[in-house]
């Protein structure tokens, strides 16, 4: 019995409602592959997994056929007398891709309907144009969409990026190139696809296209000014080329890795977004530093900041008392009272909490513009170098890396610490210093840490951390009172010296002492003999010379 035409749509509408009935489901979970969902094994549930896949497959490659058809004979738009789009036609009949893909289909179907106004149409779809044509991408692309292989949106994807490489390509190389695409965008995504450009011009590109590739992409590198907002982080844009890039990832790389300690047992818990915003901020300390030194100032900091802070707030923590060794009163003098101002900078306005700013201060030019309770500008400060060049060679030397417990971060990547910090009365001497790197001095900073310098232990370390919560805090006034004694000691032994001068000093000033030596005064007569004979040598050297002239003169 001869099959008519009828059948075959009756056959078709059968099979897709079968599929469709194969997969429902109801609110509970309970259907056709519900009710034996359970009992499936674990090949059985990989072969379902399958089958299921290639059913999506399959119906999307259908989906973007019958819209394709529809597009051709202009369906959208006859139905709504005129008027209509197939995105809303697919939108409307299709309600499932309104969450994800309509616009695909919808482009998809579109391009190929319109590659052959008024020509041929197949039972495949056109048979004209560059979609009916095996060896452009569209017809590439075309025939991996009808079996489902690829999808609407992985399909525009390559389209795009075969139009984009199409004039920097060898033409006999464009096909190999839209089928590398659609393979690598089968396995990995059609968002990888783009990711291939490079490779592919460098390949398969006409003769120094590669080079004018990258000579242009420069222009499009950019580092946007900061936004800064109170109260948030500071955001960037930032579009490297492939060399910088190469250049920023070499340098951040090795510093951004997880770092847990092995000798104190604490993880490295900072995010990866974190660790790669630290690792930036000390390679720019570091090169900071560097040109600081290059230039021979004094001490080389990494950072000159000028900072508008109350001096109540900057100076947080400090001891009311001079003679006291209690810790200061915390709940009366919070850490988080008041703030700091970047000024003079892109950051302009940016907020510093005066721990900030007190971290800062550790290893850097600080520009205080410093105002009273009343907001009288007290003081504007110039800048104040640390620690001087020799300082810091020495400590290279002393501490040769970060002193944090389970730290190697060498020297050269490290920030120098004020141990009993700067504004709180600490010296900038070697005695109250510690190499700490960039992640350790703001962890020192944030738990409030305190060291000790000692003699170089059977390990060659110098400085010993109290790592217990608080031991700043717990010992800064004691420290502070023993820096006012040997400051104290010190002024008594000057001025002791000074009246042990004064006693001894009974009589007039000697016109004499400060005479001086014979061999000096030998020297100096010396050179004024010289030079008093060079005078008489040259006055009558011009003497002979005057008469030279006046016996030309008479003659």
């Amino acid at each position: 019995m001869d099959e008519t035409p009828g059948t075959d749509i009756a056959r078709l509408r059968a099979a897709l409602e079968g599929a469709r009935d194969a997969l429902v489901s109801d609110g509970s979970g309970a259907g056709p592959l519900g009710d034996v969902l359970t009992r499936l094994s674990g090949p059985e549930l990989a072969e379902f997994m399958r089958l299921a896949d290639e059913v999506k497959a399959r119906a999307g490659a259908a989906q973007v056929r019958v819209t394709a058809e529809a597009a051709h004979r202009g369906e959208f738009t006859s139905a709504r007398r005129g008027e209509g789009s197939v995105h809303a036609w697919v939108r409307e009949h299709a309600p499932s891709l309104c969450q994800d893909g309509a616009g695909q289909v919808a482009q998809l179907a579109q391009d190929v309907a319109c590659s052959v106004p008024g020509g041929l149409w197949s039972t495949a779809g056109p048979g004209a144009g560059a979609y009916a044509d095996p060896e452009k991408p569209e017809g590439i692309v075309w025939a991996r969409v009808l079996t489902g292989e690829v999808g609407a949106k992985l399909a525009l994807k390559v389209l795009r990026e075969a139009a984009r490489l199409g004039e920097m390509l060898e033409p006999e190389a464009v096909p190999t190139v839209a089928k590398a695409m659609c393979d690598f965008g089968v396995a990995w995504g059609a968002g990888e696809v783009p990711k291939l450009r490079h490779e592919l011009i460098a390949r398969f590109g006409r003769e120094g296209e590669f080079d004018d590739v990258q000579d242009r992409l420069r222009s499009g590198a950019y580092l946007s000014s900061p936004r800064i907002q109170d109260g948030d982080v500071t955001a960037y844009e930032l579009a490297l080329t492939p060399e910088q890039a190469a250049m920023l990832e070499a340098a951040i790389g090795p510093l951004s890795k997880p770092v847990p300690n092995d000798e104190t047992g604490e993880k490295d818990l900072r995010p990866a977004g974190q660790r790669r915003a630290e690792a930036l901020a000390a390679v720019c300390g570091r090169v900071a530093g560097e040109d600081a030194a290059a230039q021979d100032s004094p001490g080389g900091a990494g950072t000159t900041v000028h900072v508008n802070i109350d001096f109540d707030d900057l100076l947080a923590h400090f001891p009311d008392h001079e003679d006291t060794d209690t810790a200061p009163d915390l709940d009366r003098e919070t850490e988080g009272s008041g703030c700091g101002r970047v000024m003079v900078s892109r950051a302009q306005a940016t907020m510093l909490a005066p721990a900030v700013v007190r971290q800062l201060a550790c290893d850097a030019d600080i520009i205080p513009v410093v105002f009273g309770s009343n907001g009288e500008l007290l003081d504007l400060g110039r800048a104040v170098r640390l620690f001087a060049k020799k300082q810091r060679r020495a400590l290279w030397h002393r501490d040769k890396t970060c002193t944090y417990p389970g730290c190697d971060m060498p020297a050269g990547w490290v920030k120098i610490h004020h141990l009993i910090h700067w504004v709180d009365g600490g010296d900038s001497d070697l005695a109250n210093a510690a190499l700490l790197c960039q992640r350790h001095h703001t962890h020192v900073h944030d738990k409030r840490f305190i060291a000790t310098v000692h003699p170089p232990d059977e390990h060659g370390r110098s400085v010993t951390w109290d790592l217990s919560p608080g031991s700043y805090d717990r010992d800064l006034p004691a420290r502070l009172n023993q820096i006012r004694r040997e400051r104290a000691k010190q002024r008594a032994t000057a001025e002791r010296g000074a009246a042990e001068r004064a006693r001894l000093d009974t009589g007039p000033p000697d016109p004499w002492a400060n005479e001086p030596p014979d061999d000096l005064l030998i020297q100096w007569a010396d050179e004024f003999l010289a030079e008093q004979q060079a005078a008489e040598a040259w006055a009558a050297q011009n003497d002979h010379w005057d008469d030279i002239r006046e016996f030309d003169l008479t003659a």
